[in-house]
């Protein structure tokens, strides 16, 4: 029996050198593209987050590709929990040979946020799984809540905007206010401007209405008077679609970007439908539609046509 685990340990052994290779691999392709390929710190995920609370969920099984971050050790794997460091191959060959021998593994401990989970105990026992080619496994799970979404896409380059996320709703209490919204963007800042765009709504409704509006409401009314309208002619003419990529809330700032730029060059009566339609003629992410807005604003340049005419709605 000896001699028979001596040989199950060589060939675990093998598979190692191999996991070893693809993280090498993994990294390669990681320069040459610029995209991220390591563990996320569960530390700095919670400190930008400001997590604060935790319920114990029992055992679950957890997809193992849903697992994208770690306590202390996510600078000894790579994204897909393949091993970096020559320091991991006792630990890892033993487990494998656990794994073959017995054929299961004892539970890991993980932290759930939203949809992604970190781990707090079982980073060999991780990686020696996906190695192998399981698709879930046995864990213990925390749940630590948060305000904001939390998915397994999440890199590490998304914790600022996730981290404005939280500010803009730790300010606006939007998620009790209106606890269907769900306004994300792509890009660092928009929440800030979110911010502005409802400190104006505020001072306006306080000169109409003669009184001091109290934040609480301004946020509900300008959710449900300015934001949501919008959203509702992006989705209507699915104007998202010409931005791959982009969120519904980035689109909402462009567009109210250039209906102010509508008004200023053609007075108050341009509408935000108006505005929307012609952002998206003029100012399309998807290829096709940006070669064909590009060669008709060539040749409008060339005087063969004439340039883009905005009719205000009435």
């Amino acid at each position: 029996m000896m001699e028979e685990r001596g040989l199950l340990a060589g060939e675990v052994a093998l598979e190692y050198r191999r996991a070893r290779l693809r993280a090498l691999v993994r990294s390669l392709l990681a320069r040459l593209t610029g995209r991220s390929n390591r563990l996320l710190s569960f530390d700095e995920v919670k400190e930008k987050l400001r997590l604060r609370g935790s319920v114990y969920r029992g055992l679950q099984r957890v997809p193992l590709d849903h697992i994208i971050g770690s306590v202390n050790r996510y600078q000894d794997f790579d994204r897909a929990f393949l091993p970096i460091h020559r320091h991991t191959a006792d630990r890892w060959i033993a487990v494998g040979t656990v794994l073959f021998w017995e054929g299961d593994l004892p539970p890991v401990r993980l932290y759930r946020i939203g949809d992604a989970y970190f781990v707090l105990d079982g980073h060999h026992r991780i990686s020696v799984a996906r190695a192998m080619g399981w698709k879930d496994i046995e864990a213990e799970v925390i749940e630590v809540r948060s305000r904001v979404p939390v998915g397994p896409e999440l890199q590490a380059e998304d914790l600022e905007i996730l981290s404005e996320h939280e500010e803009f709703l730790e300010r606006t209490q939007l998620d009790a206010l209106r606890p269907e919204a769900d306004i994300r963007f792509t890009i660092a800042g928009g929440y800030q401007r979110l911010l502005e765009h409802i400190a104006v709504h505020r001072y306006f409704m306080g000169l109409e209405q003669g009184r001091e509006i109290p934040e609480d409401e301004a946020v509900a009314h300008w959710y449900d008077t300015v934001y949501q309208p919008v959203i509702g002619i992006i989705r209507a003419h699915r104007l998202l679609e010409d931005f791959p990529g982009r969120t519904e809330a980035d689109l909402y700032l462009w567009i109210m970007d250039h209906l102010y730029y509508l008004r200023e060059a053609y007075g108050p009566e341009v509408d935000a439908e108006s505005a929307a339609l012609d952002y998206a003629e003029q100012f399309p992410e998807h290829p096709i539609r940006r070669l064909v807005a590009e060669i008709r604003r060539a040749v409008g340049a060339m005087g063969d046509l004439p340039p883009t005419e905005i009719e205000p709605k009435v």
